[in-house]
C-alpha cells in the first residue's frame, strides 16, 4: 500500500479542531500555532499559548499530540512550547477577531 505523503495544509486543518477552552476559539485560529514541520512521520508544531501562566498549557499540548496521532497513525508529535515571540491579538485571524467582537 502506497503512503500517503502529509502536508502542512493537513496539520493546520486538524489543529483547528483544537478549541481553546477558555476563549472557546481554535488554536490556530487564535495565532498560538508558529510552525509546523513534517520529515517523514516525525510532526514538529512550534506553538505558544496566550499568556506564559496558561493553566491549560498542559491539557492543550496533549490535545494536539493526540488530535494528530489518532488522525495519522503512524506519526511522532513533538510540541514546542515557546515563549518568543508573545502572542498578542494582533496574531488571530480575522474569524476570530470577528467572533471576540474585535
Amino acid at each position: 500500500m502506497e503512503t500517503k505523503e502529509i502536508t502542512k495544509d493537513q496539520i493546520i486543518d486538524i489543529l483547528r479542531t483544537v478549541i481553546d477552552p477558555e476563549i472557546g476559539i481554535n488554536i490556530v485560529d487564535l495565532g498560538l500555532v508558529y510552525d509546523v514541520s513534517i520529515k517523514d512521520q516525525l510532526i514538529d508544531i512550534t506553538m505558544t499559548l496566550t499568556t506564559p501562566g496558561c493553566p491549560m498549557h498542559g491539557s492543550i499540548t496533549d490535545w494536539v499530540r493526540r488530535i494528530i496521532t489518532m488522525t495519522i497513525p503512524d506519526s511522532t508529535v513533538n510540541v514546542n512550547l515557546v515563549w518568543e515571540p508573545k502572542w498578542t491579538p494582533d496574531k488571530m485571524s480575522n474569524e476570530a477577531k470577528q467572533q471576540l467582537g474585535m
